[in-house]
């Protein structure tokens, strides 16, 4: 029987960061599963113009490439979001595999997906996803006296599912990272009062980090850039001195392993459960 993992990702115009945080996933799973042929999607139809427009590189929409596996005669099908939360951008995916799964001429045998880097959070014997996660980035974080800080950055936006990344600011206490704080692009948490907490407790010095798959876009330039908008910028006519880590959750090989984690325990649930119940 023929059988394919499609790894989903949103998705990069910057190539080196396609190849160290997309790829190296997309490698770890292809290591762990050798027996599947493992394939592209990302949900950003923006993305894959522009990518298909400047680089003359062909990328699928997620819907593509599972007519692709389809037509091909792939009978079991696994998808693994490579998305930080479930919000819209998983919901696509999560209706393109729900869709599948209930029309009466079932194309695959089987078909299920993942879950994305946060979703449980503990409860009912599900693993805590927010504790794992963290766990898997404190390899990256500097040695901080109490003058200093990290700020992470996640992407935000107004699905609820956003939510996670102030859920996400509580289990850095819960975890004893009493200097580790997180503000979205779009939404809550928000960078001032991220600022106003750094003055309290009279922070000094901070580290910038991405809390996304990829440092692309939002990393060089809502994050790092030189505009007076940049959360730099703002730090800095804080009075606070910036160092910036200019280096995706993909790059992180603790991160890679979770994603083929949830992989695994989407393979091992019973056949008929294609997602996850809410």
């Amino acid at each position: 029987m023929k059988k394919a993992i499609l790894v989903v990702s949103f998705g990069t115009t910057y190539t080196d960061a396609l190849k160290l945080n997309i790829e190296s996933v997309e490698d770890k799973i292809r290591e762990a599963f050798p027996e599947y042929e493992v394939r592209r999607a990302f949900t950003s139809r923006m993305v894959i113009r522009r990518l298909s427009e400047r680089d003359g590189i062909q990328i699928d929409t997620e819907q593509q490439a599972l007519a692709r596996l389809q037509s091909e005669g792939y009978k079991e099908v696994f998808i693994q979001p490579l998305h930080v939360v479930a919000g819209e951008e998983y919901e696509k995916i999560k209706r393109m595999v729900v869709q599948y799964a209930h029309v009466k001429d079932k194309p695959f045998d089987r078909i299920a997906l993942g879950r994305p880097l946060l979703y449980y959070m503990g409860q009912e014997d599900h693993a805590d996803d927010y504790l794992i996660a963290i766990n898997a980035i404190k390899n990256q974080l500097p040695a901080l006296n109490e003058k200093e800080a990290v700020i992470f950055m996640g992407h935000g936006g107004v699905h609820p599912a956003n939510a996670a990344y102030a859920a996400l600011q509580m289990k850095f206490a819960q975890a004893g990272l009493n200097n580790v704080f997180l503000y979205t692009v779009e939404g809550f948490p928000e960078l001032d009062t991220v600022i106003e907490k750094l003055k309290k407790n009279k922070v000094r010095k901070v580290t910038l980090m991405p809390f996304m798959l990829v440092a692309g876009d939002h990393a060089y330039n809502d994050m790092a850039g030189d505009e007076d908008d940049s959360a730099k910028a703002q730090l800095n006519m804080a009075g606070i001195e910036v160092d910036v880590y200019l280096h995706g959750l993909g790059e992180n090989a603790a991160i890679g392993d979770i994603y083929v984690q949830h992989l695994k325990e989407a393979m091992e649930k019973p056949a008929g459960h294609c997602c996850h119940k809410h």
